[in-house]
This record gives structure tokens, C-alpha cells and sequence, in this order.
């Protein structure tokens, strides 16, 4: 493929928050087209590894020499302003961009299918790419997580599409041009950044109109309360919109519903015609609804259902969403990213799907004091599914704590008997406590996105030694 001009402009790209799942994406791609690329993370891990044996320079530990003679800075949304690089960057005027700047013009060459929402990102975009592959495309894309097929968050394809998570967070997804916008719901989450929701809801009708310029289309869930909202506004827009779910309403709607394993199983009827059955490898509804969205897209794009179904069909999942770590003394062992309320409660139901007459035994850390201090009464609601839980202080590095927003406040209001719940401050302790609270037959899940999904090999370990004595 023909290196664009703006990315040639770029010459030696060097990545702050290098081992990030987007970041890492983005060294990626740099490297398919030739790009000289260097980053710094401040650790080890095996996205770094990875990143080392296709060319890439990598750094451990922040230092101005590590920009050596870099003409482009790319940092992540995790990197802060007195970050050394990033200072040094701004003080030598090199070109400094965020992860989006970078996507918007790694994307632009393309016709770019972008994947937003509060929830289901990351499974969605998947189910695009797999599902696009399997139509005989090559799409480029850009994941926040890696395909368990392929090992791989990020992939510059030999075909005109790139299908990329588009991330709403910092309203870094406006930087985008999509020929196709897809908005799995929306939520108010990171107030941090939109203060309101109706700040949100609007930026997600930004969102959606970017779509005209493309002559496009936006692929929303009616299912959705702020979906159904953002399907009334933006077409009054003139924004063309396909929908989806369960709702008698939808464009594709999902009918005959199975859940239970391996994975849900329906029929979907669109545009009024039955096109046939689907059966899902991964679990829950909310999966059921991300196979949807995903069919949206491409019956949007003309695509044949047979060869759509037959992808997404296969889809095994990606890392940290409901991910089987493994087993030992009868309980199974998953980890997932769920880190907002509306994510844990649709885990859990998940979760329901799984245990089979066993207990679901939870341990969950949460992630920011904002969103904390914001849900700690609907973090405790949706815990209480599960059977045992194990609270987790509050993953917040730098930030400042909020009084009231903490492990053992939301342990309190998990409606639990108290035996059940406990608030565990030491994270050296956490495995144990769930492996004292499990038995066979039961799972153990590993809920957050702060660094609990280190946790499940050691819950692992602690089982085996259970087992052998």
C-alpha cells in the first residue's frame, strides 16, 4: 500500500504509553507502512515483547533521551502534562499528537467504520473485523484488545476499510471521518471529561452526523434508552440510521432469543425478512446485541448474510472480555474488563449462563474516583448478583481520593448477607479470599480495568495447591 503524504510527514515516530492496547495498535500500523518507531512504557509487559520483535525500539521508564531524534511524539490519554517526554517533546516543537490525532490520519486514506458506545466497543469492533474477513475483505483495524483468533489489536489490511474502536472518553472519536458510525449505548460515564450527560448525549450526535460527509450511515441500538434518544435526534439531521435489538422497532431485529452455552442463539429478521438463524461462541445478551450491530454494518454495506453469519459465528472473543483463564478442583476461572455498572450487571447475567447450579464468586476493583464516587450505590447493586463477593480498593493511580469513594463504602452497599461480601484492602490477600469463598462447580471471575486481571494465575495456583492436599 502507498504510504499517504501525511503519514510520510510524520518521519520518526516516537509513542508515549507504548504498551497500551491502543497505543500498541498504533505502533502497529506505523510499522506495516514503514514508519521508523521507538516508545517508552514504564513496564515490561508482552505487548512490549511483541512490539520488540517487529522492529520497534522500546523504552522502560520515562527519560527526555529516549526521544532521541524522533520528529513526532504520539502519547496516549494515560500520559500526563509533566510527563518528561512529553516535555521535552513540546520544549524541542516537535510535532506532538494524541492517539486520535494519529488514528484520524491513519484512517483517512480509508473507508473507516468506527465502533463507539458506552459499553461493547471492543467485542463489537471485533465482530466487524471477523465478520468483514469473512465476506473475503482485508480490513485494516484497530482494537482495544486483541483478537483471540489472531493474537493481534491491530492489522493494516491489503482492502479500502478500517474498522477502528472509536473511543468517546475524551471525545477523541470526533477526530474521526467514518463512512460508518456505529453507537452501541450511551451512558453518562467519564464525567471526568463531559461533566453532564447531556454533554455526552450531544457529542454522540457529533458523532453520528460525521457520517454525511461519507455519504454514510450510523448503526445504533434501539434497545437502548440513550440509543432510542440518539436515534429521534440524528435523524432529524438527515443522518442515515440502521437499528437493532430485541425491539419490535428495530431495522434488524433480534427474535427467538436462546441464552445458555455455548453462547446465545437467534433469528434475525431484517428489514422485515427472516434472513435466518445465528449461534454465538461467546456468551450474554449483550453479545446477542453486539452480533447485531455488527451484522448491521455489513448488510449496510451490501454484504451477504450467509458470509457475515459464518464469521461472527466463529468469533471466540478477545482478552479481558469474559475470558477463560482456566481451571483447577472443579471452579473455573474468567477474567473481564467490566468496569461500569450497566458492564457488570450484563457479566454476571452472563456469568448466570456459565455456573450451572454452582456459585459465582467476584472479585472487582474499580476503576477512578469520579466514577466511583458516581456509582458506588449501582456498583453495589449490580455485585449483588453475584453469590460471593471480594471488594477491591479503588484503582487510582495519581489521582486524589474523594471521600466517600472507596472499596469499603461500595462493599457496604452490596445487598449481600454480610458474610458474603468483604472489603479486602491488601491486594496480596485477594486470591486467597476467593479461593476460600469458591468450591467445585463454582466460577470466579476477575471484574475491572485496573491491573485485577493480573490476579486469575495466582487464583489458579492457589486451587491446584488446594487440590493436591
Amino acid at each position: 500500500m502507498t504510504l499517504n503524504k501525511e503519514i510520510f510527514d510524520l518521519g520518526k515516530v516516537h509513542i508515549l504509553g507504548l504498551g497500551g492496547a491502543g497505543m500498541s495498535g498504533i505502533a502497529r500500523l506505523l510499522c506495516a507502512q514503514g514508519v521508523e518507531v521507538s516508545g517508552t512504557d514504564a513496564k515490561e509487559s508482552r505487548r512490549l515483547e511483541a512490539l520488540r520483535k517487529i522492529g520497534v525500539k522500546v523504552f522502560v521508564g520515562h527519560s527526555p533521551q529516549n526521544l532521541s531524534d524522533c520528529q513526532t511524539v504520539i502519547h496516549s490519554t494515560a500520559i500526563k502534562e509533566n510527563n518528561p517526554e512529553l516535555m521535552a517533546a513540546r520544549e524541542k516543537n516537535l510535532k506532538v499528537l494524541r492517539r486520535a490525532d494519529a488514528l484520524g490520519v491513519l484512517t483517512r486514506q480509508f473507508e473507516t467504520i468506527a465502533v463507539s458506545g458506552t459499553h461493547g466497543k471492543t467485542t463489537t469492533t471485533s465482530m466487524v473485523t471477523v465478520a468483514l474477513q469473512a465476506c473475503g475483505e482485508d480490513p485494516s483495524f484497530a482494537i482495544g484488545s486483541e483478537l483471540s483468533e489472531t493474537g493481534s489489536n491491530a492489522h493494516l489490511g491489503e482492502g479500502n476499510t478500517f474498522v477502528v474502536e472509536a473511543d468517546e472518553s475524551d471525545g477523541s472519536f470526533l477526530f474521526l471521518s467514518p463512512k460508518v458510525a456505529v453507537v452501541t449505548n450511551v451512558e453518562a460515564d467519564h464525567l471526568d471529561h463531559w461533566k453532564t450527560l447531556e454533554n455526552i448525549e450531544n457529542a454522540f450526535v457529533e458523532f453520528c452526523e460525521l457520517t454525511k460527509t461519507r455519504d454514510g450511515f450510523t448503526v445504533i441500538c434501539l434497545d437502548d434508552k440513550g440509543g432510542k434518544n440518539l436515534v429521534e435526534k440524528v435523524k432529524t439531521k438527515g443522518v442515515k440510521v440502521i437499528t437493532y435489538g430485541t425491539n419490535q422497532l428495530s431495522d434488524l431485529q433480534i427474535t427467538n432469543l436462546k441464552l445458555g452455552l455455548p453462547g446465545p442463539s437467534f433469528e434475525v429478521v431484517y428489514l422485515g425478512q427472516n434472513l435466518g438463524k445465528i449461534e454465538l461462541k461467546v456468551l450474554g445478551l449483550h453479545n446477542a446485541l453486539n452480533a447485531a450491530a455488527a451484522l448491521c454494518v455489513g448488510l449496510g454495506l451490501g454484504k451477504e448474510f450467509e458470509s457475515l453469519r459464518n464469521g461472527i459465528s466463529k468469533f471466540t472473543g478477545t482478552k479481558r472480555r469474559f475470558e477463560y483463564k482456566g481451571s483447577a478442583d472443579g471452579i473455573r476461572v474468567y477474567d473481564d474488563y467490566a468496569h461500569h455498572p450497566t458492564e457488570i450487571e450484563a457479566t454476571l447475567k452472563a456469568a448466570r449462563e456459565v455456573v450451572q447450579g454452582g456459585s459465582v464468586v467476584v472479585a472487582f476493583q474499580a476503576h477512578h474516583y469520579y466514577r466511583t464516587a458516581l456509582f458506588n450505590k449501582e456498583f453495589g447493586a449490580a455485585l449483588g448478583l453475584a453469590d460471593q463477593v471480594v471488594v477491591l480498593e479503588v484503582f487510582a493511580p495519581g489521582e486524589e481520593a474523594i471521600p466517600g469513594a472507596s472499596g469499603q463504602t461500595m462493599a457496604s452497599l452490596v445487598p449481600l448477607p454480610q458474610d458474603q461480601v468483604i472489603f479486602e484492602p491488601s491486594w496480596s490477600k485477594v486470591a486467597q479470599q476467593l479461593v476460600n469463598r469458591a468450591k467445585p462447580n463454582d466460577i470466579i471471575m476477575t471484574l475491572g480495568a485496573g491491573d485485577i486481571g493480573l490476579l486469575a494465575p495466582e487464583v489458579l495456583t492457589l486451587l491446584e495447591a488446594r487440590q493436591k492436599s
